[in-house]
């Protein structure tokens, strides 16, 4: 039952720079967050690891559901993210991969995650990520990584998590949740990151979008609007959390990448950084918009901000391009 990362504590559990509540998206979403967190408890820099973020596309529905890929993580951590089968007891499998230094990464119910109170802790069952740095049977208590934080719960909630209440006993047809482990490696690397990461960066860029993917989202947004109109404000937050936040905290992310690649000596990313910026900026300003929108169930043209919006992404891909001399593949979106 020891911890599978020593020396954190709930309590005193200090926040990454990249979730600061003073940036746009102090939260992204439940995977990269986690990862965010879990490889900086562990010494590394996950700012090094973000230049996947330039492959984001607009999938027809909704913006990319971004995460950080295995094989980067592996080429510059020497951390290893693999899939756990669950077939038996999911405590016993949490129980063997911790005992074993390994911390596994396990889709549960949000309904019983403290942390989330006044999202869906105890009002809406919903799945998020969780990673599990230490599990209590008899004491029926977890520590773990969630979202931006490192947290603690207890008692009943360990109970409800496990479907060990009574009345989630023994339900038919429960399916297995799905669940990861990380091989944490050999530690912190001290090795200079800079040349794994611009390679990374340059295999990224080659398979980016093959057009603007905010120019799509553009074509596509009247009958989003008709969508957010018909099903009202509970739909809105489903909806913005999966396109508005998807792409603004995306870009906020690889504004931040791209400005540690400054500080690491590469010249010439101050145009991308800012028009990066502009794209994380004015997707948080545009979903206050929508709010005001579906509010009224009146929507006025959002052609100034999507337009604003797509011409920062060109400026950024092409500044990007210039400097690292990547041709463009003509990938189908």
């Amino acid at each position: 039952m020891s911890h599978v990362i020593k020396g954190l504590d709930p309590a005193r559990f200090e926040r990454h720079a990249l979730h600061d509540l003073s940036r746009d998206w102090p939260e992204t979403n439940c995977y990269v967050d986690l990862c965010i967190e879990v490889l900086a408890a562990m010494g590394h820099d996950p700012v090094a690891a973000l230049g996947f973020t330039v492959r984001q596309d607009f999938e027809g529905d909704q913006f990319t559901f971004f995460k950080f890929p295995a094989a980067d993580l592996e080429t510059l951590f020497g951390v290893e993210i693999l899939e756990l089968a669950i077939f038996d007891d999911l405590i016993g499998h949490l129980e063997v991969q911790t005992a074993r230094g390994r911390l596994p990464l396990v889709e549960l119910d949000g309904f019983y995650l403290p942390d989330t109170k006044g999202v869906s802790y105890r009002t809406e069952h919903t799945k998020t990520t969780v990673g599990v740095n230490r599990i209590d049977r008899a004491g029926r208590r977890l520590e773990y990584f969630h979202n931006a934080g490192y947290h603690a719960l207890e008692g009943e909630d360990f109970d409800g998590l496990f479907r060990a209440l009574p009345h989630l006993e023994n339900v038919p047809d429960l399916l297995f949740p799905y669940a990861e482990f990380i091989k944490l490696g050999s530690g912190p690397v001290r090795r200079p990151l800079l040349v794994p990461a611009l390679s990374l960066l340059r295999h990224h860029l080659e398979r980016r979008p093959a057009e603007n993917p905010i120019a799509a989202y553009k074509a596509h947004f009247k009958a989003h609007a008709d969508r957010l109109v018909a099903a009202g404000p509970a739909f809105f937050h489903k909806y913005t959390f999966n396109v508005l936040r998807q792409l603004g905290a995306n870009h906020e992310l690889l504004a931040a990448h791209l400005a540690w690649l400054s500080a690491e000596g590469v010249s010439g990313l101050e145009g991308a950084i800012a028009a990066t910026r502009e794209i994380s900026a004015t997707a948080k300003s545009m979903q206050f918009q929508l709010a005001r929108s579906v509010a009224r169930r009146n929507f006025s043209t959002y052609d100034a901000p999507l337009d604003r919006m797509a011409a920062a992404y060109d400026q950024a891909i092409a500044g990007i391009e210039e400097i690292f001399g990547v041709e463009k593949r003509r990938l189908a979106s």
